[in-house]
């Protein structure tokens, strides 16, 4: 009997869960999307329930089109996306949303945070004292909604909440929890300060689980839901973050992983954990023996489709009548003007950033306008500025660690040549993008494959990955976007101190002054 096994990844916009054979080869894919909810200023939630049923379906739905036999699983393993909180009471109901990365409103006790203790906790977590940290979170919850933080039994993240759903059992990896803020890496237990700011005890947490850890005895009518045996065993682990290094076969020295989805990040894995002294990274846990160091950003395709959602109306028209994807259709359009949109420079910071200002204040700009620039100027430059951010965040990774060799690239933006292309250009490297675009589900795979001893190590996985296009810098295009880099970062220092007056200035206008 052939055996299978799925890798699943719970992200921001979708659940993806993907069946793949022991030698990494796709056979079978579902996803379910759902929306991210912002019904205040600054809010970014999510329906928990929606997203376990988002779980359910995807994994039901793959055994079903696969007709595999359920004998022939050998197991889930699970991705997930990075900083969300839940408050869950004593019966494990959700007191909130899920609360996710881009949730800005624990901003002002982040920064309060940074002035007082917060480097000392960064050293020793290796989170950014940012308002995506559910550390950052919880002192929010504290302060400004005390009642429902006294009343909340446990805080957990969205996979933590699947589990409990399936195995009525609290368990986070080390994975997500180097990411909450409140792991010590060095110890791999709650560091006390942290929890101490937080005004949490560790009985409030879950039980700390390595990445591989195996959880059989799912729930039974969830098990004939799923279309899977009770006893399939559940693989707990890592964030989708540092599994999308493991599924672009990034993990040997040298190599660095791209990713752009919805946000985007630059990632590096390195055999100890390390921390930032200037504070522009972040170090997560993959395994006990991998860490990964790297950069994300809360401004990457999201803010094409931004773009084609508020400025793109014909090209979505168009699209529409030529039976095309409005994003090819804005691509081409892109494709029409030389590198460098004729000088017009945008900095991509609709939702504040993260690497590498770690500023939830910061605001987006177009900068060198003039009477020459068009449509498809500003369409590219959206594009370009996306990439331009993530140079400065490759400068600070390779300032840390060493120079990148090679980069592996992965996510939404790596089915345009055009955008593939721009991002080699712009690094003056080539770029190689590998078969699997769903590289966090594959991780989960490899990790989980990894847990049930079906593979001995990970060194071996890179294998796994095929490759599909490899872009070289084209020269021309070096020559422009090296000239851009150092201006772009120039204007981004002069800006950046008013990045706090134009937030105030934004407040004013939704409290109704003009």
């Amino acid at each position: 009997m052939s055996h299978y096994i799925i890798g699943i990844d719970i992200g921001t916009t979708s659940t993806k869960a993907v069946l793949f054979t022991p030698q990494g080869e796709a056979v079978c894919k579902h996803l379910v999307e759902y929306p991210l909810l912002t019904p205040v200023p600054g809010a970014a939630e999510q329906d928990p329930e929606e997203i376990f049923n988002a779980v359910v379906t995807t994994i039901r739905e793959v055994m079903a089109n696969s007709g595999i036999d359920p004998k022939a699983l050998l197991g889930i393993g699970f991705s997930s996306a990075m900083h969300s909180l839940i408050a869950v009471n004593e019966q494990g109901k959700p007191l909130t949303k899920s609360i996710t990365w881009a949730d800005n409103r624990s901003a002002k006790w982040a920064e309060q945070l940074k002035q007082g203790r917060g480097h000392e906790i960064y050293l020793r977590t290796g989170t950014p004292i940012h308002s995506m940290s559910p550390l950052c979170k919880l002192i929010w919850l504290k302060n400004e909604h005390p009642e429902l933080f006294s009343q909340a039994a446990k805080f957990i993240s969205i996979k933590e909440f699947v589990f409990y759903q399936f195995l009525q059992e609290y368990a986070i990896d080390y994975s997500l929890a180097g990411a909450m803020g409140l792991l010590n890496m060095q110890t791999l237990d709650w560091d006390a300060e942290a929890l101490e700011v937080a005004g949490i005890s560790a009985e409030r947490l879950s039980r700390l689980v390595p990445t591989t850890e195996q959880f059989c005895g799912m729930n039974a009518d969830f098990a004939a839901k799923l279309g899977i045996l009770p006893e399939t065993p559940l693989i707990i682990g890592a964030s989708d973050g540092v599994l999308s290094n493991l599924g672009v076969g990034a993990i040997a020295p040298g190599i660095f992983a791209v990713t752009i989805g919805t946000s985007g990040a630059i990632r590096a894995v390195v055999d100890r954990p390390i921390a930032d002294p200037e504070e522009r990274l972040f170090c997560y846990p993959l395994t006990e023996k991998y860490w990964v160091v790297g950069g994300a950003v809360n401004n990457g395709g999201l803010i094409l489709r931004w773009m084609r959602d508020r400025f793109a109306d014909a090209e979505v028209a168009t699209a529409k009548q030529l039976g095309q994807e409005s994003y090819d259709i804005m691509m081409q359009i892109a494709s029409s003007v030389p590198p460098g949109a004729n000088g017009l420079i945008f900095h991509p910071y609709l939702m504040g950033e993260r690497s590498p200002l770690w500023n939830a204040q910061a605001r987006g700009s177009f900068v060198g306008l003039s009477m020459s620039h068009t449509r498809a100027h500003f369409i590219r430059a959206v594009l370009e500025g996306i990439l331009l951010n993530l140079q400065l965040v490759l400068d600070a990774l390779e300032s840390f660690v060493g120079s990148a060799q090679r980069i592996q690239a992965t996510g939404g933006f790596a089915r345009s040549p055009l955008w593939r292309q721009m991002l080699a250009d712009v690094f003056n490297r080539e770029i190689a993008v590998p078969e699997s675009y769903e590289s966090s589900c594959l991780g989960a795979a490899l990790l989980g494959l990894l847990g049930l001893g079906k593979i001995e190590d990970l060194e071996g996985t890179a294998e796994y990955m095929g490759e599909t296009y490899r872009h070289s810098p084209d020269p021309e295009a070096v020559k422009t976007y090296q000239q851009m880099i150092p201006l772009y970062a120039r204007l981004l220092q002069a800006l950046k101190p008013e990045y706090s007056a134009l937030a105030s200035l934004q407040e004013g206008f939704k409290d109704g002054f003009s």
